[in-house]
């Protein structure tokens, strides 16, 4: 059986340059699999889940490989195409629900409007959907949350109606891009619990975007490790946590607190490992441009 996702090959550029911003990515999704996509701060993790989505800056551009969705080539279709079958198909759960949400409008065209507007639902069905969603996000009394405005909701509350928002129209690839990095531990345990109950009941893929490796093994099955818009290792969550093979890998897990021990001291990466991992990117970057 072919995976629900392929991503092969894949290179982006900084348009009016040759500075590439994702080098040769490629990994797979099954349905109903999690695939974590982690690294530092500027690796490039949250660039690919746009790409996937087909949200990426305008600045930056697809100049190889190809994303196949469900069967279908992404790169090689038509805009108004490709944009109709993510809609259809592909959802985002965004990082930060205090940005994500428009402040002038209340909760329930936020949550219905894309079941309306892209999917052709009848406002009535979309809010008998809505408050379904708004329910088995574990919301109490959903008719004052979807009449509220996102201010009068907390954190928490308004990640869960992102989340509801994401799962609204059953997709079948949902691309969570560090839902919980906003959050205070607790309600991040809470938000953790929720995606992973939701994906697993409708068995939705999905791609999680995290710096955190303690999330990823609670969550994931398999992952990728990038850096520099480049995967330097990709293996099953028990195998990685059992002993990665990348030197930069290794120096991520040692950097990791230890919620067994956490009096442990933690290890920063070593400078030695950047220059390590960082020369691997240099020459990826030389044998694309058929640089001796």
């Amino acid at each position: 059986m072919s995976a629900f996702l392929t991503v092969d090959n894949l290179s982006a550029i900084l348009d009016g340059s040759e500075h590439r911003v994702l080098r040769s990515v490629s990994f797979s999704i099954d349905t109903g699999e999690v695939l974590g996509l982690v690294g530092e701060s500027g690796a490039g993790k949250s660039m690919i889940g746009k790409a996937v989505l087909g949200i990426l800056p305008s600045a930056i551009r697809i100049v190889e490989g190809e994303i196949q969705l469900d069967g279908h080539n992404l790169t090689r279709m038509k805009s108004a195409d490709r944009r109709r079958l993510i809609g259809a198909t592909a959802a985002l759960i965004p990082q930060d629900p205090l940005t994500a949400l428009n402040p002038s409008r209340r909760i329930e065209p936020q949550i219905t409007n894309r079941l309306v507007d892209i999917l052709g639902w009848t406002k009535s069905a979309a809010r008998v959907r809505a408050l379904e969603l708004l329910n088995e996000v574990h919301i109490d009394n959903p008719e004052r949350v979807m009449a509220s405005y996102p201010h009068e909701l907390s954190g928490g509350m308004r990640q869960r109606v992102l989340i509801a928002s994401a799962f609204a129209a059953n997709p079948k690839l949902v691309v969570a891009d560090e839902p919980t990095t906003a959050l205070d531990v607790t309600v991040q345990k809470q938000i953790l619990r929720l995606i992973r109950e939701l994906q697993a009941r409708h068995s939705t893929a999905m791609v999680f975007v995290t710096h955190d490796l303690g999330v990823v093994s609670k969550v994931c099955q398999r992952l990728a490790v990038l850096y520099g818009g480049m995967v330097v290792e990709k293996s099953t969550v028990p195998d990685f946590f059992n002993g990665p093979k990348h030197v930069y890998s290794q120096s991520l897990l040692a950097a990791t607190p230890k919620y067994t021990d956490p009096d442990a001291s933690l290890l920063p990466v070593d400078e030695a490992v950047i220059e390590h991992v960082a020369s691997e990117v240099q020459a990826a970057d030389r044998e694309w441009h058929h640089e001796p």
